[in-house]
């Protein structure tokens, strides 16, 4: 997923949980308003709160209609839209928080060092502007996939397409001492992604860019054995072809981001380019897939 600055208004409608998923998939999918990110939070006795955020108000007669056949008038009534106050909710909410691990990870933050065991794949990762703290299921869900991608293969480059934080391109390197191309369409996120990859000692392995999807030079002429793409729908679904076309044969890549409810839109697409489904990971309502690319 893209970092970016934080979104100003915030729409919120609480439901029942059966339905929570296809109101996520239906703010998720609508590109007008286009929501910067959509949000499950579990409530008491079987609610959901379903949450999307905004750059600018949404119509709420316009969220209303395309709520509609998910929701129920109570709700719909309820709905809520609010402006977010101009203050680092990331970083507020990341320092209530422990290190998370997945696999043989260990994500912490700078006020965690001192209080670790020293070890090769411990990745320091503050809150920021940038996503990818591995408290999100779509992060942390990638770092298990790519630990159990190397429990049998040891790919030899890899690409991260909107790194975010960087903490996919810095797992990497850390683990494998592999280059790691690396792309997000923010400049605060290529900033951030390129001064952890400093702070975790693997500077040298990694470069990131900003670039649109593959369309920087650097990437549009690479070629590689291990793609991640920790996106939204929409996205993964418009750079299938791109992925098809950078990744070797055999190569994997692991598609994140995705919604459970929507994870079977995303493999169709890509079995129809030539890929077939190594596996995937179910976290929190979230689901990362792992594709490998047939060989001919």
């Amino acid at each position: 997923m893209n970092g970016g600055f934080p979104p100003t208004y915030v729409a919120v409608i609480e439901v029942p949980a059966g339905s929570a998923e296809d109101i996520a998939a239906c703010l998720e999918a609508a590109e007008a308003p286009a929501a910067l990110a959509v949000t499950l939070f579990d409530r008491a006795s079987g609610r959901v709160e379903v949450s999307a955020h905004y750059a600018e108000t949404p119509p709420r007669e316009v969220l209303v209609d395309l709520l509609a056949g998910a929701a129920g008038a109570d709700a719909l009534k309820a709905l809520r839209i609010e402006p977010l106050p101009d203050r680092n909710w990331v970083a507020e909410a990341e320092a209530l928080r422990g290190a998370v691990r997945a696999g043989r990870f260990l994500v912490h933050g700078a006020h965690d060092r001192r209080h670790l065991p020293h070890h090769r794949c411990n990745i320091e990762i503050d809150a920021s502007l940038a996503f990818g703290t591995a408290h999100h299921a779509s992060t942390k869900g990638c770092l298990i996939a790519l630990d159990c991608l190397l429990k049998a293969r040891r790919p030899k480059t890899m690409l991260d397409i909107g790194t975010g934080s960087g903490i996919l391109a810095i797992a990497a390197a850390k683990a494998l001492n592999l280059p790691v191309r690396a792309c997000d369409n923010d400049p605060v996120a290529v900033a951030i992604a390129t001064e952890n990859a400093r702070k975790n000692d693997v500077a040298t392995h990694i470069r990131v860019v900003r670039s649109d999807g593959l369309a920087h030079p650097l990437l549009r002429r690479a070629r590689s054995d291990l793609l991640f793409a920790n996106l939204v729908l929409r996205p993964l679904l418009a750079l299938a072809p791109d992925f098809a076309r950078v990744l070797d044969a055999g190569g994997v890549c692991v598609l994140s981001g995705i919604l459970s409810s929507q994870a079977a839109r995303v493999e169709a697409r890509y079995r129809a380019l030539g890929f077939h489904l190594k596996g995937r990971i179910l976290l929190d309502g979230w689901t990362t897939l792992i594709m490998s690319r047939r060989r001919r």
